[in-house]
């Protein structure tokens, strides 16, 4: 059977087209789908959070941000530079474009949902480029859906300035319970496994003597207590 000229050039022509990147997405689309990535990455320059910065990440080095310290050997020996090509790679399947990377992530399997990602970092992560965050709820107080969706949603709170409703006075251990008290004179339960004890040290992280209770659970039942150094853990805790 003979087939017809037309057919082979169209086929070729889309085995042969490039996969679908930051120039033919839709930022609008990307910058609703970066909400996942939020819980990790930040867009503000050397503002690292789990994973590093992205603030300047065209044309760098993989494992290249000089600020953050926990990139795996894999990254750092890949030699890899972030562009469109790799990038697009690299959100389709981490671990599979770097094999062995500490990288949590398990892909963006739909080109489309890719490029649209793409189009909205290849413009926010352009060094003072990244969009307004929204108005931080660090002094709400609210330790229910507010709270816990804002440290969900991935967006690092300012702590140096808090409501007594956050602000921890002290914390006592009891039993399997931690009942923390916050500056407003009131007392909350945890058990031992839904409360965790965290340090920040950057500019965001709370003053000294100061810790901050930020909600960490759907469901109200879990925090974090945020301390400005390791050393002040041992003072804010004692036995009932």
């Amino acid at each position: 059977m003979v087939v017809p000229r037309f057919v082979v050039v169209a086929l070729f022509g889309m085995l042969s087209s490039p996969p679908t990147w930051a120039a033919e997405g839709n930022p609008a689309n990307g910058q609703r789908l970066f909400g996942t990535c939020a819980a990790c990455h930040s867009l503000e320059s050397n503002r690292n959070m789990t994973g590093p910065s992205l603030a300047g990440l065209w044309n760098r080095k993989a494992g290249g941000l000089v600020s953050f310290p926990r990139y795996s050997p894999a990254l750092e020996l890949s030699g890899i530079t972030w562009n469109d090509r790799t990038l697009d790679e690299w959100l389709a399947d981490p671990q599979h474009f770097i094999p062995g990377n500490t990288m949590t992530f398990p892909g963006i399997k739909n080109a489309v949902q890719r490029a649209d990602l793409l189009a909205f970092l290849k413009n926010a992560t352009k060094l003072g480029h990244a969009p307004a965050t929204a108005q931080r709820d660090s002094q709400t107080g609210d330790m229910g859906g507010g709270m816990a969706g804002m440290m969900g949603g991935g967006t690092v709170p300012n702590l140096k300035t808090l409501v007594p409703e956050v602000r921890v006075q002290s914390i006592r251990y009891c039993g399997d319970t931690y009942k923390v008290t916050t500056a407003d004179g009131k007392t909350r339960d945890f058990w031992e496994r839904n409360l965790r004890l965290k340090t920040d040290s950057s500019s965001d992280g709370p003053t000294h003597g100061a810790p901050a209770l930020v909600g960490a659970g759907m469901m109200g039942d879990r925090a974090d207590v945020i301390f400005s150094a390791p050393e002040e853990i041992g003072s804010f805790i004692s036995n009932c």
